[in-house]
């Protein structure tokens, strides 16, 4: 694992990730904790009325700095393709 820096964001790509990381808005939280997901970035991921969006969150050094969205219809695939290789050298092993 890359050592990263004191200053570097949690959420920056390790060398050989993919995709991109990017700010598409910025969004405000009213008193009850709530906010609102613009509608061009809802369009952009095709996020629907009804849709379950899971919330992850990466800690460094004890504080959570960074969030992420991901559609729970999607997290399974993700966990499978994380977790497969290495289960299967668990159990091989």
């Amino acid at each position: 694992m890359v050592d990263k820096g004191e200053n570097e964001s949690c959420c920056m790509p390790m060398d050989g990730g993919i995709g991109s990381c990017k700010v598409e808005s910025v969004i405000s939280i009213d008193d009850r904790g709530q906010m609102v997901i613009p509608k061009s970035i809802r369009d952009m991921a095709k996020i629907r009325a009804g849709d379950k969006l899971a919330v992850i969150s990466w800690e460094k050094g004890g504080e959570v700095c960074c969030i992420s969205l991901i559609k729970v219809d999607n997290l399974a695939g993700m966990v499978k393709g994380l977790l497969g290789p290495l289960m299967k050298d668990i159990l091989a092993g």
